[in-house]
């Protein structure tokens, strides 16, 4: 390890969700992630707040990074110059740099994981 990073370890018991996070429709849990690499990368789970449902923007983000992985439930988006893709349990999806999407409908279970570089990061509707 160095000067810019440090172990992590973070359990579900000692965790909260929160609705702190980008989208009012979903709780978030931070993992640790931001805090461990000095805002390098951030790491969450995020969870649909069951009956909320999205108001779909399209936008983008300015990330060198962004990955999710669909832990249970489904969501679909739409990706610029790629169309509305489902996403379901077990799902992972690299979203280029940059990519204008916009989530479209989620169901009231859907969990992810969510990985993004820079760990604070813009958002710009477009």
């Amino acid at each position: 390890m160095n000067e810019t990073t440090k172990f992590s370890c973070n359990h579900l018991s000692e965790s909260k969700f929160k609705r702190d996070g980008l989208r009012p429709f979903f709780e978030y849990r931070d993992l640790g992630i931001q805090d461990a690499t000095n805002g390098a990368v951030v790491a969450h789970v995020i969870r649909a707040v069951p009956g909320e449902h999205p108001v779909p923007r399209r936008h983008h983000h300015d990330v060198s990074f962004q990955m999710v992985y669909i832990l249970k439930g489904w969501a679909e988006f739409e990706y610029e110059g790629v169309g509305r893709k489902r996403l379901t349990a077990g799902t992972c999806v690299h979203q280029p740099p940059g990519i204008v999407h916009k989530e479209v409908a989620h169901s009231d279970d859907l969990e992810l994981i969510e990985i993004v570089m820079p760990g604070n990061f813009e958002t710009h509707e477009s």
